[in-house]
Formats: C-alpha cells, structure tokens, sequence
C-alpha cells in the first residue's frame, strides 16, 4: 500500500520553523490503527488524514503522537491549505472533524490560511491549591504568576490549561515536570498547558509570548498551538486583559520553532467570535510503501 503524504510547515512565513504537519490528502480505506502507526512514524505533533474532500467541504481524522484528538489549530490551517493548493476544495471551505464543523480560508498566493474557531467556553478557575501545583508542575512557584488572573481551562474546540505568567523571564525559565503535570493535566480531561505572558503592544497592537508543554500526548513541548492560541485570545478578552481585536502572540522560540499566531476577538451577540490565522508553507512531499 501506497500512502501520499506533504510536510507542511504552519504558523511561519519561511519554511523549517513554525510547526510541522503531516498531511495524508488522499482518502484512503486503513484503519485508525494505521493512522496512529504512521502518526508515531513521522513524529510530528499531528498528522492529518483527510476522509474525503469536495467542492467547499473536507472531512479528516488528527493524530497526536500518542492517540486521536478531535481538533487541532496547525492541521486546520496546514490541511485546507495542501487541499486548496491541489485543487482538491475551494476556498472558503467547511473542515469536518470530530469536534464539529470549522469555517477555513486560505490564500494560497499568499501563503496563509485563517479559521473561525468555536465559541469560547470558560472552565471553573483552579483554586489556591491547584494553582500552585500548576505553577509547580511547569517548574514555577504561585508568586511567578498573575495574582488577580485566573488558572483556568478555556475551549474553542478544544480545551486547554491556560496560566498567566509575570515576566517574560519566568516563562522561558519554565519546564513541563510531566510526573506532576500529567496528572494535573488528565484530572481535566485535557492533553496540555498553555502558559503565557502579555507583552507591551506595538505598532500592531497587542502582543503575548506563550509555551505549550503536553506530556499526556507525547510531546514535550508545541512549537505553535492554535487550538490554544484562539482560546488565549478569548481569554484575555474576557478577563479584561485587553480590547477586543487583534492578538499577535510568539510561540516556539525556546526549541527552535519559531512561530506567530494571529488572533483576533470580536463580540458576537452573548459570545466572542474567535478566529486564528498563519502563515503556511508546503516544504516536502513522498510516500510511506507499507503491506497491503
């Protein structure tokens, strides 16, 4: 059997940095099994499997390293846009994954590509307890974050522990302690910690760095995390953080990815309309010859 497959770099503007993907763009009949196989073959943090694809629709499967996750930011973008540049969907397009249904664009001569994630849902904030065993458990003490910014999961498609750091100093100090974090982490019902710090806006407007670590997906660090990134926008927002509109964060200087994630936040009646968009480049492409 033969299985096609692109490499895909998504959240950059120039190929080898922002965050791998693997694309299978093919609809092909293997077995979830297989899926996870050839996701643990690669390495990346996911691969995609596109189930079938037409006209303005897809439908496709995400891989984490260590299981399936219902959806993800970077193979949102990375996939629509290897679909698009084949021919194979227009733009904009309906993505269909476990999670739902996902609006995505993409530029394809500009090389970006933008999604309209869920509305955002605010999980209870940890109390004293939790939050200093989340700050432990990423190699932090209670004083290094925000006092008056809740430890909280937030969800626009998929949940995530979001910790408001101090300074920029503490956050690239932070290590993921998976022992103490798994737990933490699994107690949730969720594969990762965000952590993040609010940065001085610039010319562009608001501006955050943020760290990713996943220890119960078998990544010990995300290079870029879109599916947090829309969250974190819709935190900040809620909480009064900043306005609405645009937040540029940086992710993945720390391991050698670096990556932008633009998000931005406007009010849609009782909600937020949250979307996340990047830069996107096709770097590769071949085949996995595997038994029939």
């Amino acid at each position: 059997m033969r299985v096609p497959f692109r490499l895909v770099d998504v959240f950059t503007e120039r190929p080898l940095a922002g965050n791998q993907l693997c694309v299978i763009p093919e609809p092909l009949d293997i077995t979830a099994e297989l899926m996870l196989a050839i996701a643990q073959e690669i390495g990346f943090s996911e691969t995609t499997f596109v189930t079938s694809a037409d006209g303005d629709r897809y439908a496709m499967r995400i891989f984490m390293p260590a299981h399936e996750i219902p959806f993800a930011g970077h193979p949102t973008l990375g996939t629509a846009f290897v679909l698009a540049s084949e021919g194979r969907i227009t733009s904009p397009a309906t993505q269909t994954v476990a999670a739902g249904e996902f609006r995505v664009e993409v530029d394809v001569g500009g090389g970006t590509a933008r999604m309209r994630q869920h509305a955002p849902e605010f999980g209870e904030p940890l109390d004293a307890r939790r939050r200093a065993d989340a700050a432990q458990a990423t190699g932090l003490t209670a004083d290094d974050l925000v006092p008056d910014l809740p430890v909280q999961v937030v969800s626009t498609g998929l949940g995530y522990l979001h910790l408001p750091v101090r300074t920029v100093d503490a956050l690239v100090r932070a290590r993921s302690d998976a022992e103490r974090l798994t737990p933490i982490l699994d107690a949730a019902g969720i594969d990762a910690a965000y952590l993040f710090t609010v940065l001085e806006p610039d010319d562009r407007g608001a501006r955050a760095k943020a760290r990713c670590f996943a220890p119960p997906a078998g990544i010990a660090e995300d290079p870029a995390t879109g599916s947090a990134a829309g969250p974190l926008g819709a935190y900040v927002v809620h909480h009064g953080v900043i306005s609405s509109g645009r937040l540029t964060i940086s992710q993945g200087e720390e391991i050698g990815r670096p990556s932008t994630l633009e998000v931005d936040v406007e009010p849609d009646g009782d909600t937020l309309a949250v979307h996340v968009s990047g830069g996107v480049r096709v770097v590769g492409a071949g085949a996995f010859d595997l038994p029939d």
